[in-house]
């Protein structure tokens, strides 16, 4: 069971329902199961999900991220002694999974393990694999920092350094992948360049809204449409050019000239090889979900596996779609199940403890007091909720009156930015621990 406090917190038959769906669609992310469920042999073909794939030669396992040991070891129960080799990193301890050596990186800025357990892969890759062989990669989220092999000019600090400081300044995430890939030899599709074999396979855990492939662990076996140009557009825009080293100012320059290869671009035949499948993603947990709450009865609903946004706000958006229901049976009607995912932001004025997933359901039960007929739950899929040891919190139409009944103020807490306090002092605090996947955040809200 993943929510170690499922007992104490299923205080009603509605609430017991939606904890079992979240309990469903965290074993759906699990990187075992979901691994497992999308790999079959068939003597000398690997059947992943409708793809078919002959293998002529060995297999070798090569992967990195949060998750990449779990999904070595799915990988080696599908295959056992057929799998050749292979090294996958992790943050965590090192060992073997069958004839798979796991090596540890460094999350979530890179260093030396990385540096170290990069360039084994990179040795391993090159030294053992034929053109017959197949090569599955397993990607998952952390992989950017686990696995990273900086440009000759550079250094590993210098991509760590950039990094760090375009995200303070506020880059997105693709504005910071346009110039990192810049500065990797990995990164953006470059890693099928140190792959001899004819056939690779990325089996891939999404972390990112929106699942984009050239975007996940910064999309190692994915083309890449950006360019030299646009890294050096977002370092100007962000007031970086003239702040680099002349080494990192030399690697842009030598790409705008032409002279250093960039990225390898959509309709590039060296994806011809490569085949990506995401195996785990908020996407499917939220309609694998949805599909067992209409099992259990429920009309069910995936409102967006996309939620972005400030998270109190973003609570009171889906409080209002839960009262239409309540009210105007729209968008579907009652018995209700609705679903949510993807990543919402705090900013934080307070001094409080807490995380995005808590705040959004302060937000919501507030905005849904003296509700008794919805019930609604947010949880971190990772199992870690901002700077608190819950993952999310679960909440009710009562959670509001419940509070100031025994002298808390839901909108002091919400101010304050002090969720995990108000939901552990309500014992509505949400205990997984690290769940060894992330799929982004889950909400999910039962209307009867």
């Amino acid at each position: 069971m993943f929510i170690k406090n499922f007992s104490e917190l299923a205080k009603s038959n509605l609430h017991r329902l939606a904890l079992e769906l979240a309990e469903y669609g965290l074993s759906i992310a699990d990187p075992y199961s979901a691994v497992k469920n999308s790999l079959r042999v068939c003597g000398s073909k690997v059947l992943v999900r409708d793809m078919e794939v002959e293998v002529a030669g060995r297999i070798h396992v090569v992967g990195f991220g949060k998750a990449s040991k779990r999904m070595a070891e799915a990988v080696n129960s599908a295959f056992g002694d057929r799998v050749a080799g292979g090294v996958v990193i992790t943050p965590g301890d090192e060992g073997y999974v069958g004839n798979v050596r796991v090596v540890k990186g460094d999350h979530p800025i890179p260093g030396e393990n990385t540096l170290r357990s990069s360039q084994l892969l990179l040795d391993y890759l090159t030294s053992s694999v034929r053109e017959d062989d197949l090569v599955i990669v397993l990607i998952s989220g952390g992989g950017s920092a686990l696995f990273e092999v900086p440009e000759e000019e550079v250094s590993l600090g210098d991509i760590a350094w950039i990094s760090r400081e375009l995200m303070r300044r506020g880059a997105d995430i693709f504005e910071l992948n346009a110039v990192r890939k810049r500065f990797s030899k990995v990164k953006g599709g470059k890693l099928l360049r140190f792959i001899k074999s004819r056939k690779v396979i990325s089996l891939i855990i999404s972390d990112v809204v929106g699942d984009r492939l050239d975007t996940i662990a910064s999309g190692p076996t994915a083309p890449d449409e950006t360019t030299f140009a646009d890294a050096y557009n977002v370092l100007t825009k962000y007031g970086f050019w003239n702040e680099l080293e002349d080494r990192m100012r030399k690697v842009i320059e030598k790409g705008l000239a032409g002279s250093l290869e960039d990225t390898p671009k959509p309709g590039d035949p060296i994806f011809s090889k490569a085949v990506n499948v995401i195996v785990a993603s908020n996407k499917i947990v939220l309609e694998a979900m949805a599909s067992r709450a209409r099992e259990m009865g429920f009309n069910a609903l995936v409102l967006t596996s996309m939620l972005e946004g400030e998270a109190r706000e973003v609570g009171k958006v889906l409080a209002s779609i839960i009262k239409s229901i309540e009210i105007h049976s729209h968008p579907i009607p009652k018995p209700a199940a609705l679903f949510a995912g993807g990543e919402t932001v705090v900013t934080v004025r307070g001094s409080g403890v807490g995380g995005r997933n808590q705040e959004l359901c302060l937000s919501l039960a507030i905005a849904i007091k003296g509700m008794d007929s919805a019930v609604a739950l947010c949880i971190g899929s990772d199992g870690i909720d901002g700077v608190s040891p819950a993952a999310g919190a679960v909440v009710d139409g009562t959670t509001y009156y419940e509070a100031m009944s025994m002298g808390l103020n839901p909108l002091n807490y919400l101010n304050n930015n002090d969720s995990y306090t108000f939901f552990s002092k309500l014992g509505r605090a949400i205990v997984t621990g690290y769940t060894g996947t992330n799929v982004n955040d889950i909400l999910i809200a039962i209307i009867v």
